[in-house]
Order: structure tokens, then sequence, then C-alpha cells
């Protein structure tokens, strides 16, 4: 992690290029960008972020010019709904082939957290702006695909008994050089929190409830050890090694049976 303009941000490893998807309907001499959201498991109902512009930065520019919009339509997203697989496209536009060096994204007012019910402002004042340093290339008619995990259980934080400040924190991956992990986990009612690490960050996804699916996407390609922990004390943490991940493919692991402590 590091910290940039008072945000602690998990700065994305670089790299060369995007996914080569054709896309024969671009503008000549252009690629597609295509920025796609998820989040984590949090102790919240639901943190809603306003995104009010997404950009990227023209490499060879200085740091005040070469932004190019991707988005500026204000959304608000529920962090929480993009877990387990789910995900939502926060902005996608036609840009002249080339490198670009950063990720920026615009959080607005009027974000807020959702604790038991109650909706509490949530405080952006001083990180309203997120930048993520990730070089990538868009090549002339193909998709750039480009991940970014807004981890909200990291990223909002206590201050008051009823204050909520945002800190984000925020992993950014090339979805051409990552794959996903899934399975399902039994018994579903132990609800359990799976798990792995990537350099300095910690994937993680939660079961689903009643079926006990999981799906842990973005996931850079390599082999990992996956830790399965029930919330149920009653049932044994599970380590599964070896787990061997490929660029733009499932890596299933059937179902995992906890055992009874």
């Amino acid at each position: 992690m590091k910290t940039l303009l008072g945000v602690s941000i998990a700065v994305c490893v670089a790299i060369l290029g995007c996914s080569k998807s054709d896309n024969p309907n671009g503008p000549s001499g252009q690629g597609t960008v295509r920025v796609t959201m998820i989040d984590g498991p949090a102790a919240f109902s639901s943190v809603n972020i306003v995104i009010t512009e997404v950009s990227v930065h023209k490499a060879g520019s200085d740091t005040s010019s070469g932004w190019v919009v991707v988005n500026n339509s204000t959304r608000t997203y529920n962090l929480l709904s993009l877990t387990n697989g789910s995900a939502s496209i926060i902005g996608e536009s036609n840009l002249d082939a080339g490198m670009y060096t950063q990720v920026r994204l615009k959080i607005g007012a009027g974000s807020n957290v959702v604790v038991g019910g109650v909706q509490f402002a949530l405080d952006v004042s001083s990180n309203s702006e997120v930048k993520l340093n990730h070089p990538f290339t868009v090549s002339a008619n193909a998709v750039c695909g480009l991940t970014v995990d807004f981890d909200a259980d990291k990223s909002v934080h206590v201050t008051g008994t009823t204050q909520f400040k945002l800190n984000p924190v925020i992993r950014c991956s090339d979805d051409d050089q990552a794959g996903s992990i899934s399975g399902t986990v039994s018994p579903a009612f132990a609800r359990a929190t799976i798990s792995t690490v990537s350099g300095s960050d910690t994937l993680r996804v939660a079961a689903d409830s009643a079926s006990g699916a999981f799906k842990l996407v973005a996931v850079p390609a390599g082999t990992y050890s996956v830790k399965i922990t029930p919330s149920l004390p009653s049932y044994a943490d599970t380590t599964i090694a070896g787990v061997q991940v490929t660029a733009r493919q499932d890596r299933s692991l059937g179902t995992i049976n906890l055992s009874p402590r």
C-alpha cells in the first residue's frame, strides 16, 4: 500500500497491455477501455459510493493535463452488491491507442453507509479524488479491460459514534492477466469467508449463506493457497494449497466440506 493525496491505495502492478479482444466497430487508431468495479465483504448493510467521473491519464502528459474522461455520468454504487462474482462497469469509452499511466475516480457528496437499517453520511471531503497508478496500453481495435477492487471493509473508518470517513483502499488489475476461483462451501450456514494473498493484497469473498457458493474474481494468474474460514466456531478452518489460476479462466474447487472441530 502507499499513500497518495492522503488516500491509501494499493499500487497496481505495471503491465504492458490489455485484452486483445476484437473491437472492429471502434474508430481507426483507437481502442476501447472498460473499467469494472468489484468489492469484498464488509460489516455494513450497505456502502453507497457516489462516483462522478472516471478518467485515465495519457503517458507523457504532465500531472494536470492529459486526463481523458471515460465516464462523467454521476451514479451511486452499493459496493456490497458487487461481491461474490457480481460487478458493475463504471466506465467505457473509445480512446486513442497508446500508453496510459493512471486511473482516476472522483467521488462525490451523498456517499453514505447503512448500519442496522440506519443511514449515515460518509465523509469523503479529503478523499474525493483517487488516483491509481496502473500503466496499461490501449491497442487499436482492441478492448482493454481493467478491474478496480474497492475494499469497503478497509476503506470505511468509524471516527465517532455516528461518523464515518472514507479512506479508499483499492486494488487494480488487468482482466487479461487475471482469472477466478469458485466453489461451494458445505454446510452453507457456516457462513465462510474465502481468502487468498496476492503480493501485499488479501483477496476475500463471503460464500453465499444459502447455497454456500462463492466466486473470487480478478485474481492475478499464479499459484495460491486458498483459506476457508467459517464464521461458526464449531467448524475448523480449511486451507487448499497449490491452486493454479490461469488468465481468463475459472478454477473450480468443487464442494469444500468443512470439518467439525
